[in-house]
């Protein structure tokens, strides 16, 4: 197999197929002083065991827009095992009987917990249900004695607000990394004209 040489300065090529990201690692240390959003309409719902095709189709409608595969490349025993996890906790924002949304945390280590996923269906966005899931999370994490800290991470595919309102409710970036994964979209996982912000190049090397 070749290797691919990764240049840290200047330009370096991808193979076929692949993009690449800039990941921004960040974290907060307390519990943030954050104001309450009233949302009446609005409900918690903590999901033990997700139906997987629901789950699948909740997710593609969250990150569609902004090329999330994390989940989507899991099949069902894979998917199944990670949601059984003790650990790992799975909430749905919930208007009437309808998910809105994914939270996603992750307590394997107590002291640093993981927010593993957090977003909204796109008719969701902008009517400050974000700022209310985001203060329901900072609640449910920061009520754990053990927690010494929150992080989570975002990049260059997600959406262009995540990065400022991720600062704006309390989290500091502290690392960055270089992501590079096989393009979801060449492999069926996601429809070709999602993300375009990331023009599609390549063809699936296993066609």
């Amino acid at each position: 197999m070749e290797t691919q040489i990764f240049d840290l300065n200047g330009y370096t090529d991808l193979p076929s197929g692949k993009v690449a990201s800039i990941v921004t690692y960040l974290d907060m240390h307390a519990r943030p002083l954050l104001r309450s959003e009233d949302r009446p309409d609005l409900r918690l719902e903590r999901i033990e065991k997700p139906d997987l095709v629901e789950y699948r189709k909740l997710f593609r409608r969250i990150g569609e827009d902004w090329l999330w595969f994390g989940r989507l490349v899991m099949d069902d025993a894979e998917l199944s095992r990670l949601f059984a996890e003790p650990a790992r906790e799975l909430y749905f924002p919930m208007s009437g009987r309808n998910a809105l949304g994914v939270l996603e945390l992750n307590f394997a280590d107590p002291k640093n917990v993981e927010l593993a996923y957090f977003g909204l269906v796109p008719e969701a966005i902008g009517g400050g249900a974000g700022k209310w899931l985001m203060k329901k999370a900072l609640d449910i994490v920061w009520s754990r004695p053990e927690t010494e800290r929150l992080w989570l991470h975002t990049c260059t595919a997600d959406s262009q607000q995540a990065l400022g309102f991720y600062r704006s409710v309390g989290f500091k970036p502290y690392k960055r990394a270089i992501e590079i994964a096989d393009d979801p979209r060449l492999k069926g996982l996601l429809p070709e004209a999602s993300a375009p912000h990331l023009p599609l190049i390549g063809e699936d090397p296993e066609a």
